[in-house]
């Protein structure tokens, strides 16, 4: 590692004045000073930094102020308002002189973080790590970062204490990050709503089905596949990507979501759901996430002329299509030569073959139609979710796997994620999670995404780890950053998973708290 990382240089030697309160539990304590007019690392801890991290002094000397000021040291409150605001300038001056230019965190919030200081302790342990952008989850396991009170959407707000019906922790949370110089995006779970909002009877015909009749809640997914890194979502309820309602459910949450002006939105589950051993690939028709009647409706649509209709119903219910029911579809419709369909252009000057001959390419052209069916569903869903996000003219980016578009054996992989298909002009976030002990997977699926993107596509990798060790059978984050810069020193943006990993004591204590 030594020469990847370029060190802050010590500059001169750290500015410090004691503050003594002599008052209530104050008395004889001595606080750091007000103003540290340098990023804080010593010469002599350069070392074991890396870039825009705050050493480990100057970080229990901002610490110790919050608390002071928690309690309500006047003093110590001024103190702590101002440190925050030169760290602020700071952060934003080292990450202008570093690699990446963008550092990011995945961040969860929990009712616990509604206690007083609870969010300025978090927002400042972000900074100290050395990041200026965090990614707080604001839709999850059928939940909304939404106040009670101001809470349109149909799914239950995430607060449910008594007495907080107003409080808005997702605006809290804007306001605290951006006090200390951090870029707030909003990210949110799409094609998976929930558990919760699966059970609502008036919400039953929004879920996907399959061609057994199947939900995801009635099929068995594989935990360590089909998971952005067991984030404990507890149920998978995805939903039709074409139907209505679903569409409409989604525009309210966003819409709720742009009112508290984060500074981006990402948009994670642009997929459908992947499940155990042969069922994590789709290798006929009923394996599709398309026989909800919003999605069997639109496929129906995408006939030409009537043959072309009767041929996908018949592929649909049967999952094949034979010489038989060409035949039969030839002798009702004697009006019209071959069957077409959106994006097929049969050779019309050529006699049309008898139905035995032609059945081997028609079936696999309805194969083909149907995959491509699943997966429009999808980009249209994204479409429709970013749309007014721009019209604000903020950020908006794509969450998705490498390996979600990939052709398996005769198949393709069940989450049909067309993320090669993707805006270009959204930012794309790849979760390169890889683990193979070493960076050479996470290398591959990084190069993968390169390969596939557009020239112009802002990739914004994301990586799973801890700082200075291995977590599982994944390399530290140095090591991993020190990779993808080696293959790609153009990125400019690299996201970590997650704060709850890097503050494991703190994130149980946050989530398990007991509120008055």
């Amino acid at each position: 590692m030594k020469g990847y990382f370029r060190l802050m240089p010590s500059l001169t030697t750290i500015t410090r004045r004691q503050v003594r309160f002599c008052s209530g539990f104050f008395a004889g304590i001595f606080i750091t000073g007000l103003i540290s007019q340098h990023w804080g690392i010593q010469p002599s801890e350069a070392q074991s930094l890396v870039p825009c991290q705050l050493s480990a002094e100057m970080t229990k000397q901002k610490e110790s102020l919050r608390q002071m000021a928690l309690a309500g040291n006047q003093d110590a409150q001024r103190s702590y308002k101002d440190l925050i605001s030169k760290q602020a300038k700071q952060l934003k001056e080292c990450r202008e002189q570093n690699w990446p230019r963008n550092q990011a965190i995945w961040l969860r919030l929990y009712p616990c973080d509604l206690r007083p200081g609870s969010l300025d302790y978090i927002m400042d342990r972000i900074v100290s790590k050395g990041y200026n952008q965090v990614y707080v989850e604001v839709f999850y396991d059928a939940q909304v970062l939404l106040p009670e009170a101001d809470n349109s959407t149909p799914w239950q707000s995430v607060i449910q204490v008594p007495g907080s019906e107003k409080v808005d922790l997702l605006a809290q949370a804007i306001q605290k990050g951006r006090e200390r110089g951090l870029k707030v995006y909003a990210w949110l779970f799409s094609m998976n709503f929930g558990y919760a909002y699966a059970q609502r009877p008036d919400r039953r015909e929004v879920i996907a089905r399959n061609g057994r009749n199947q939900t995801s809640l009635d099929v068995v997914n594989e935990a360590s596949i089909d998971t952005d890194l067991a984030k404990g979502d507890a149920s998978k309820a995805f939903i039709d990507p074409y139907n209505i309602q679903a569409r409409q459910d989604y525009n309210r949450l966003i819409q709720a979501i742009l009112k508290r002006k984060p500074d981006g939105m990402l948009f994670d589950y642009i997929r459908y759901p992947r499940g155990m051993g042969q069922a994590s690939v789709a290798a006929k028709v009923q394996d599709l996430w398309i026989y909800g009647d919003a999605a069997k409706q639109v496929l129906l649509q995408r006939a030409i002329n009537y043959k072309g209709r009767e041929l996908i119903r018949r592929f649909l219910s049967k999952g094949f299509v034979n010489s038989g029911d060409i035949a039969q579809i030839d002798q009702d419709y004697p009006q019209e030569a071959e069957p077409l369909w959106q994006g097929r252009i049969p050779d019309l000057s050529k006699d049309i073959l008898p139905p035995a001959q032609r059945q081997p390419y028609l079936q696999t052209e309805l194969w083909q139609l149907t995959v491509a069916h699943a997966a429009q569903g999808v980009i249209d869903f994204l479409s429709a979710a970013i749309e007014p996000v721009q019209r604000l003219g903020l950020p908006s980016g794509a969450v998705f796997f490498p390996g979600g578009n990939k052709a398996v054996g005769q198949g393709y992989d069940s989450r049909v994620q067309p993320w090669d298909r993707f805006p270009s002009t959204i930012e794309w976030h790849p979760m390169i999670y890889a683990d193979c002990g070493t960076t050479s997977c996470i290398v591959q699926e990084l190069q993968r995404v390169i390969n596939l993107a557009p020239n112009s596509t802002d990739i914004r990798p994301a990586i799973a780890g801890n700082w200075g060790q291995s977590f599982g059978n994944r390399p530290s984050l140095e090591a991993q950053m020190q990779a993808i810069r080696q293959i790609a020193p153009q990125i400019n943006t690299v996201s970590h998973f997650a704060y709850s990993w890097q503050e494991p004591e703190r994130d149980r204590e946050r989530k398990f708290c007991k509120m008055q």
